[in-house]
């Protein structure tokens, strides 16, 4: 007999899904039938800790996402210290050196340089984003594949009820 949906906590959907598929071929077949007999009670506690389990993956999923908001949230604040940062050594160049305009071709250089370096930052967040998005968007399909497959074998499985 299957434990209950309470003794899955933490687990996984896939392993639930795997748990209710071999319950069910694993079942006694009727004779001449392709049915078989399915315990309602253990069908019913893995349907619920599947049901259970979900917003938990849900959940890691959103972490994922909050943790590259994180990131990039995080390179444009470099770049927006870089950007600082540059600005104040064109101040100082400016006021030290005697040729402005020298300072000034210099301190465009630099500004330059750490745009492109904001922009490279900004971009390597995002390609992180969207990796991991895309990652996450191929688990849910896998499970949404499992999810299928599992109550179309319920349902071609499921017993007429008898007149």
């Amino acid at each position: 007999m299957t434990a209950p949906a309470e003794d899955h906590d933490g687990a996984s959907l896939i392993a639930i899904l795997d748990e209710l598929t071999s319950l069910v071929t694993e079942a006694r077949q009727m004779p001449m039938s392709a049915s078989v007999l399915v315990n309602r009670a253990e069908a019913l506690d893995l349907i619920a800790a599947a049901k259970a389990v979900v917003p938990g993956e849900i959940q890691a999923a959103d972490d994922v996402l909050t943790g590259a908001e994180d990131v990039l949230a995080e390179a444009r604040e470099r770049a927006a210290r870089i950007l600082q940062e540059a600005e104040e050594q064109a101040e100082r160049l400016v006021a030290q050196e005697s040729v402005v305009e020298m300072a000034g071709q210099r301190a465009e250089q630099i500004i330059t340089a750490a745009e492109e370096r904001a922009a490279e930052l900004a971009r390597g967040a995002n390609d992180y984003c969207d990796r991991q998005l895309a990652q996450f968007e191929i688990d849910l399909g896998a499970i949404a594949k499992q999810v299928r497959a599992g109550r179309d074998r319920l349902a071609t499985t499921d017993p007429a009820p008898e007149s």
